[in-house]
This record gives C-alpha cells, sequence and structure tokens, in this order.
C-alpha cells in the first residue's frame, strides 16, 4: 500500500527528529542487519538508517533490497540517511514514533 502525499510529509517531519538506529556498512545489508531493521520497524514503524556506502548506485540498491527484504516503504533519502516506515502488526504506543 502506498502512503498518500499527506503521510509522506507527515513522516518526514516527525522523521527529522529521529537519529539513525541501524547502520549498514562495508559488508552491505546481511540478515543481521536485517534481523536488526525489522526489530526496529516492529516497534518504532519510522525509523532511519544510515547506509555507510560511498557509491552512490550501491547505495541506493542496499536501500532498496532494505526495503523489499523487511516490507518497508522508503519515506526519504537524503544523502547516506534513509527514513522507512513499515506499520507493525501490534502497534505499542510507547515505542512507536508516529503514535
Amino acid at each position: 500500500m502506498a502512503l498518500s502525499a499527506n503521510k509522506m510529509k507527515q513522516y518526514r517531519t516527525l522523521g527529522h527528529s529521529l537519529n539513525p538506529i541501524v547502520t549498514i556498512a562495508a559488508k552491505g545489508v546481511t540478515d543481521n542487519v536485517l534481523a536488526e531493521i525489522n526489530r526496529a520497524l516492529e516497534d518504532h514503524e519510522l525509523i532511519k538508517i544510515k547506509v555507510a556506502v560511498v557509491d552512490r548506485d550501491a547505495r541506493k540498491a542496499a536501500i532498496q533490497e532494505v526495503c523489499t527484504s523487511s516490507n518497508a516503504q522508503l519515506v526519504q533519502e537524503i544523502g547516506k540517511v534513509a527514513l522507512l516506515f513499515r506499520e507493525a502488526a501490534k502497534p505499542d504506543p510507547r515505542k512507536s514514533n508516529i503514535r
């Protein structure tokens, strides 16, 4: 399900104050990285990740791989930081960044 323009704008505003939770480094998108991203998405629904890869095309490919593997939607990408959203099955209002 694609996010509406209003939701995207709202999530970008909320994401401005967030810090990256996960960093993808030289080893790329590993199983452990994906597990941590999935855990963070389930807890927080809206997260920032940092992709510390120099090559722009490789960075975009890593972000796309994360979105595809975790069923997350890319809300915003600025430089080496991406803002991802995935609605949680059972959201916890104490942990969620959007509730």
